[in-house]
């Protein structure tokens, strides 16, 4: 009786043509011989026109079956397309992964969990950009980023945040600097000081000007710059003391003293992601990469 095919007949029929034995189309089917005869069998019923003879003991297609095939073929050629983007997509997800971070961060914490991420995700193109708040907050919120690290304030109405890691601003210096003999610093040991800031719209310089004018601290001489990692070769050789994140410091620690600083100036680490867009894979990955890096600190 003529009926519709089922796709599991189409598939046992594409098989026995492209292997020629009913014995081989299961092994490509991942099933068994009698299972494809069977499916054969059915398809070629309901069909209602002959699609195979034997031939010195193997399958020969018919005419009609091979025309059948071609258009079969079209079809199974746009699932196999499927398929192997899908594994591409398990591999190494959709496109790049686009990371934005503030400098310090791009310098101190994404290497290593960029490495860790590349042990999972082999074949993955990443992109990693350095910015500042602002242009994080509004990438992430225009979905140009999928994944944003800050020191800076991120959340906004339109965009939660989530604070990956608190920790305190540091006094670096080098190692001969008077203060370095020291255990800890409190912010009056910085009166006459030469002191090495972050600009004045930093969070820890916002936070070290007010203790400083609490306690009436003013220093010697001062230098300011955008960058930690600046900071960071500049008292390294000996110019003042520096004030910052405990991340950057660790990447100069052969060369600084590194001191904690009372009171404290705190720092939060805070990640977001854009707000129209659920989370892949990649980005939870990722995220927990980075979870796992902050308690190394």
């Amino acid at each position: 009786m003529v009926r519709p095919l089922q796709y599991r007949e189409i598939e046992a029929f594409r098989a026995v043509v492209q292997t020629g034995t009913t014995t081989a189309a299961a092994q490509l089917m991942n099933t068994t011989q009698p299972s494809v005869s069977r499916l054969l069998a059915q398809m070629q019923a309901a069909a209602g026109v002959k699609l195979f003879g034997m031939y010195k003991g193997r399958l020969r297609p018919t005419q009609e079956a091979m025309e059948l095939y071609s258009t079969v073929e079209q079809h199974f050629v746009g699932r196999d397309v499927i398929e192997r983007e899908l594994a591409v997509l398990r591999q190494s997800g959709a496109g790049s992964l686009r990371i934005g971070c503030t400098p310090a961060l791009a310098l101190s914490v994404i290497p290593p969990v960029i490495g860790n991420y590349l042990k999972q995700y082999p074949g993955a193109h990443l992109s990693i950009q350095s910015l500042g708040g602002n242009e994080l907050r509004d990438g992430v919120l225009h979905g140009k980023f999928d994944l944003v690290l800050s020191t800076m304030v991120l959340a906004t109405d339109a965009l939660d945040a989530t604070v990956l890691h608190r920790a305190q601003g540091v006094c670096v210096m080098h190692p001969d600097h008077p203060l370095a003999k020291r255990v800890n610093l409190h912010v009056q040991d910085l009166q006459d000081q030469m002191l090495v800031t972050l600009n004045a719209s930093d969070s820890i310089f916002m936070q070290l000007q007010q203790k400083m004018m609490a306690f009436g601290v003013t220093p010697g001489a001062t230098i300011e710059t955008n960058y930690s990692s600046t900071i960071c070769r500049l008292v390294a050789q000996g110019l003042g003391v520096g004030v910052v994140n405990p991340y950057m410091a660790a990447m100069f620690a052969q060369d600084l003293k590194i001191l904690p600083l009372q009171p404290e100036c705190s720092i939060e680490v805070v990640l977001a992601v854009p707000p129209q867009y659920e989370p892949s894979a990649r980005v939870d990955t990722l995220t927990e990469l980075l979870r796992a890096q902050f308690l190394t600190y």
